[in-house]
């Protein structure tokens, strides 16, 4: 476990890789006493930075939810980040793939809370009952560490890799639709580069949101009425390019899309080939 000054400093780190989109090493490298708790107080601290610059809690995003990633970080649950209001992003603006670090995209599908979800206890009938609609998405994903060479603790500290999110305007209620067996095939400039199925995420979405409702209410957080709630990737992640242009289509849920440009004066670093 890591001493309070060395959580400062490693989310200091953090901010400034962000900031300047340089990719730093990992944080288990510089840190290696860093365990999961000293992670979410580094992810809380920089969380806490941006809340007082005037961003607002949009809802949240649940990672690792695939019995692949898990296997892969040898976790056995998942583990999740915050989404911010200048995280959410409108469908059609084209985002400028230059001011992230490395980023990627991943396909799933987001519940949005019509009133707020129980703590502990909460079940999957929780949130059925709880979510407005459920919408399709392209979630943005980034890593502050260089060429995504991260251990758990790296990832759960960087907000969970998360970058923004694009929703879809199809609006579902979550009892018209199986959200557990919708499929779902991702296309890039028209050609499709990857696909997969919902259940992919813990057998079931639904599952994952009930997870994160009682994982953070021993934090003290709600998940609350209009938060949007990611629940994990059911397609594999894509690096992105400025001219990308991509689109999901949802079995039964419709569409999502989003275009990648240059932005004005900066350069997105080299720090890996696209996958």
């Amino acid at each position: 476990m890591l001493e309070a000054a060395q959580r400062t400093e490693a989310a200091r780190v953090l901010w400034a890789a962000q900031r300047d989109r340089t990719p730093v090493e990992p944080l288990t490298a510089g840190f290696p006493a860093i365990d999961v708790a000293d992670a979410y107080e580094i992810q809380l601290i920089n969380v806490r930075r941006r809340l007082a610059e005037g961003r607002t809690v949009r809802g949240h995003k649940v990672g690792l939810s695939s019995e692949v990633m898990q296997r892969m970080m040898g976790v056995d649950e998942p583990d999740y980040g915050h989404l911010l209001s200048d995280m959410v992003l409108p469908e059609g603006t084209p985002v400028e793939a230059d001011r992230y670090c490395h980023p990627r995209i991943e396909v799933e599908i987001g519940y949005v809370l019509g009133r707020s979800l129980p703590g502990e206890g909460c079940t999957t009938a929780d949130v059925l009952a709880a979510t407005e609609y459920v919408v399709p998405s392209i979630e943005l994903i980034d890593s502050r560490i260089k060429d995504w060479r991260i251990g758990l603790a790296d990832t759960i500290a960087d907000n969970a890799s998360s970058a923004g999110v694009v929703l879809g305007s199809a609006r579902t209620r979550p009892g018209d639709i199986d959200l557990a067996g919708i499929a779902a095939v991702l296309y890039r400039d028209g050609e499709e580069i990857a696909r997969g199925d919902t259940g992919a995420v813990l057998g079931n979405p639904t599952e994952a949101v009930a997870w994160l409702a009682r994982t953070v209410a021993s934090y003290g957080v709600r998940l609350e009425a209009g938060h949007v709630i990611l629940p994990g990737s059911c397609t594999r992640a894509v690096d992105v390019a400025p001219g990308d242009t991509f689109r999901a289509e949802f079995e039964g849920l419709g569409p999502v899309s989003v275009a990648f440009v240059h932005s004005t004066g900066h350069r997105r670093p080299e720090n890996g080939q696209r996958h």
